[in-house]
């Protein structure tokens, strides 16, 4: 550890990979369980393009229900430490492929959404972005104001690609760090599997936070299993002790 927050004290420019790890800590649900109605119905059948074409009542149904379950979640301990490392940085990026905002919500400034967010919607044809503030009403879905599309949510579903300026400023600020942290992602699932690898290979410090075994641990300089709730916290308190000290 002690070598670890020397690094830290030394490096300029961080990034952060998350994944559904430090938001289960908070107790967001995967949605993969047999609650109620929803319960007989698999994500796949329901975040797709063509599920939206063929009935997009019962889609948006699915998502104010996700939306309302979000909501009563809050961010952990993990997610607050990560909005205190980000004022340690220059330059400080985090890429998380988490829908549910509580990075933001948690104050980190300086996110990238990869896979989009369950609160934010956008048009199904110019795709122009539209932040709501209330559900939509499923029943009554409402148009774009630039061209008449009807409005989806602005997640990124199975069998699409994922949006090309977001990948590509992840891939970029990757390339330039010092220090990458993976927290709580299972490496698995591409492109942001092969982001701490590049991030390797570019010459950061790779450090893994995760209470299980990845593809990447073993390339990892340092290796937490730790949930990130309890690690973070920790790390932050200790790093602050040794600033006071120098």
């Amino acid at each position: 550890m002690e070598e670890f927050l020397n690094i830290l004290l030394n490096c300029n420019n961080c990034v952060v990979l998350t994944g559904a790890g430090i938001s289960a800590e908070s107790g967001v649900p995967t949605f993969r369980g047999k609650e109620g109605l929803w319960g007989k119905l698999k994500p796949e059948e329901l975040a797709t393009m063509d599920a939206f074409i063929a009935n997009p009542k019962v889609v948006w149904e699915w998502y104010n229900w996700r939306r309302d379950l979000i909501n009563k979640v809050r961010p952990n301990p993990g997610h607050f430490a990560l909005t205190e490392l980000e004022k340690r940085f220059d330059s400080f990026t985090l890429i998380t492929q988490n829908v549910d905002g509580l990075h933001e919500k948690a104050g980190t400034k300086n996110i990238l959404e990869l896979h989009g967010n369950v609160y934010r919607n956008k048009c199904l044809d110019c795709q122009q972005i539209f932040i709501e503030s209330d559900d939509i009403d499923p029943a009554n879905i409402p148009t774009c104001n630039y061209c008449g599309g009807k409005i989806r949510p602005d997640i990124v579903w199975f069998g699409e690609m994922l949006d090309e300026d977001i990948i590509q400023e992840a891939f970029y600020v990757t390339e330039q760090a010092d220090l990458f942290l993976s927290i709580g992602t299972s490496a698995l699932v591409h492109p942001a599997a092969s982001l701490p690898v590049i991030a390797k290979q570019h010459g950061a410090t790779l450090v893994e936070i995760n209470i299980d075994e990845t593809p990447i641990s073993s390339l990892s300089d340092f290796n937490w299993k730790s949930k990130a709730g309890e690690f973070l916290p920790e790390l932050c308190e200790k790093l602050n002790r040794k600033v006071c000290l120098n």
